[in-house]
């Protein structure tokens, strides 16, 4: 029951953050969505430590786990589209590989360079300590 209510009260904490970015886009009219603008906040809010993980982590987490779900509603909604699909299929397509192609090479670069702090700081822990 209290773990249930700590989930609870993640999610709504999540979503509240969301909607201060949605709401943030309305009042300076920034052509980006809400919901980007709230992860950012988010992103910010951990970093500064104003929101420690702790306080989001089971939350997110589960939202994570049936992120799946999530897309059931929109892949529904792309069957109505066909007209586009058949006339900007290819360009749709190059897009969508461009932008994985784009994201994952992204995702490795980054993952390398924080490896390599890792690595250079445990070298520097390791110097110090001897």
């Amino acid at each position: 029951m209290k773990k249930g209510f700590v989930i609870i009260c993640q999610i709504f904490l999540l979503w509240v953050i969301n909607e201060l970015g949605t709401f943030i886009v309305n009042i300076l009219h920034i052509p980006v969505p809400g919901n980007i603008i709230g992860m950012l906040l988010l992103l910010i809010f951990l970093l500064t430590g104003i929101i420690q993980l702790k306080w989001v982590d089971i939350g997110a987490s589960l939202l994570n786990r049936h992120l799946s779900f999530f897309f059931i509603p929109i892949s529904v909604g792309l069957m109505t589209l066909g007209s586009i699909f058949m006339s900007s299929g290819i360009r749709l397509l190059f897009i969508l590989v461009l932008s994985a192609i784009i994201g994952i090479i992204g995702t490795g670069l980054t993952s390398q360079l924080l490896a390599k702090k890792r690595e250079v700081s445990s070298n520097e822990q390791h110097y110090h300590s001897v």
